[in-house]
């Protein structure tokens, strides 16, 4: 294998899989940057303390329970999220659809990502344009994602903890003027959001970090490494975070997250808070050059470089950032928050409930090898899928992301019932089904 490919269309043998704090750090790098500010000073700027509270807390229930039932499947089969998919209800083609979806949502985070970095420099250093700023980011997460998880490592290693001291620094100047009683049940600044608006954008914010969990578990050792890294990542970077986020915003009656921080921690804090975000934008970027690689060896039957994919989605990503993506950020996050959850209901629902492919999981993973046997399609993925996202996003009540996440558990578990001679020809004589 060459250097930093790190094993995109093939299980990653035990050899190459880390201790699980190499692993949880970077879990925790995820949720402990610039965006998990940007939420929570979202949610303060439209809610009120308490109600902010809730909205994290029951989107990070619905994260951790994500994250951690595909995460640990991951963790078994060392398989991405993307190639996965091919054995846990998405079959051939439409493991390709995951891989592009996750794409190009990935891409639109690195993009917002970006975007943040960009103008913040803008307004604490000024010297360069703004799409100037975005293009020196982006080199700099494309050069760490270039060398792949070792590298990203070594990264988190640097910025997890730097985050921290700021995250600590930047609350206690922050509200060292505020009454915290006064904090906590004042009314928001900004325009009202409701509960289940609240819960979405959180759920939306990380519903496809806890998607593509795969990609990062694959380098586990063992299940219960899975669960501890995922509680205490989510739990730690949802609260600690975004509640910050939220008083902060309250205090400073601002949603601008730059400002925020520059009014608290001054121009040292802000440095750190902005090079951090190069930590989740890593993440961004390598899942999403896992999905584009997985795409074309599926459709085009080719094995491109994830290295070279890199590059190229990398400069893609940054053309977003200058062409102003970070302004969209609420229905980014929306959307995402209804149509991503439906992919791991699929997965979930193929892999641990109706098991169709475990055997040749099984068989094939003592050996380290693919499967032979993979379906072409699976219409009921299809029809579960644009199903459970138009609910998600049309049924007014409930939380949006979460219905959209059950729907798709319950439809595609009642619509592979219709098929069950095509699954079980499959799976007994191992021939590829369409």
């Amino acid at each position: 294998m060459e250097h930093g490919e790190d094993f995109p269309l093939s299980r990653v043998p035990q050899s190459a899989r880390y201790g699980w704090f190499s692993v949880a750090i970077q879990r925790f790098g995820q949720l402990s940057a610039l965006s998990q500010f940007l939420l929570g000073a979202a949610l303060g700027f439209g809610m009120t303390f308490w109600s902010a509270f809730w909205a994290l807390t029951l989107g990070a229930v619905v994260l951790e329970i994500v994250s951690i039932i595909i995460g640990i499947a991951g963790q078994r089969e060392g398989l991405s999220t993307s190639l996965l998919s091919r054995w846990s209800g998405f079959g051939q083609y439409g493991s390709a659809l995951v891989g592009l979806i996750i794409a190009v949502g990935l891409i639109g985070w690195f993009g917002i990502q970006n975007a943040v970095f960009a103008q913040g420099l803008v307004q604490l250093i000024g010297i360069f344009p703004e799409w100037l700023w975005s293009i020196i980011a982006g080199v700099a997460v494309i050069v760490i994602v270039t060398y792949g998880f070792l590298s990203m490592g070594w990264t988190a290693y640097v910025a997890v903890p730097l985050f921290l001291v700021l995250a600590a620094w930047t609350t206690i100047s922050g509200l060292s003027h505020h009454s915290f009683h006064q904090l906590i049940h004042m009314l928001p600044p900004g325009s009202l959001l409701t509960l289940t608006q609240g819960t979405t954008l959180v759920a939306g914010g990380f519903i496809i970090g806890a998607v593509i969990t795969p990609d990062m578990t694959r380098f586990n050792r063992n299940a219960s490494d899975v669960v501890k890294q995922t509680i205490l990542g989510i739990t730690l970077g949802e609260y600690t975070i975004g509640l910050v986020g939220v008083l902060l915003a309250h205090a400073v009656r601002s949603s601008n997250v730059v400002n925020i921080v520059y009014s608290t921690s001054g121009f040292l804090g802000t440095v750190i808070l902005i090079t951090a975000t190069l930590k989740i934008n890593d993440w961004n970027l390598y899942s999403s050059s896992l999905g584009i690689v997985n795409m074309m060896n599926t459709v085009f039957g080719r094995k491109v470089s994830r290295m070279h994919t890199t590059w190229i989605i990398g400069g893609l990503g940054t053309l977003l950032a200058a062409l102003g993506i970070l302004q969209h950020f609420v229905g980014f996050l929306t959307i995402l928050g209804v149509s991503i959850p439906p992919i791991s209901g699929i997965m979930l629902t193929d892999y641990w409930i109706l098991k169709r492919q475990r055997h040749s999981l099984d068989t094939s993973r003592t050996s380290g090898e693919l499967p032979t046997q993979v379906d072409k399609g699976n219409w009921p993925m299809i029809v579960t899928w644009l199903a459970a996202s138009f609910i998600g996003y049309f049924v007014p009540w409930g939380i949006g992301s979460i219905n959209s996440l059950a729907s798709a558990i319950i439809l595609y578990w009642i619509l592979m019932q219709l098929k069950p001679q095509a699954v079980s020809k499959s799976d007994a004589l191992g021939e590829e089904t369409v």
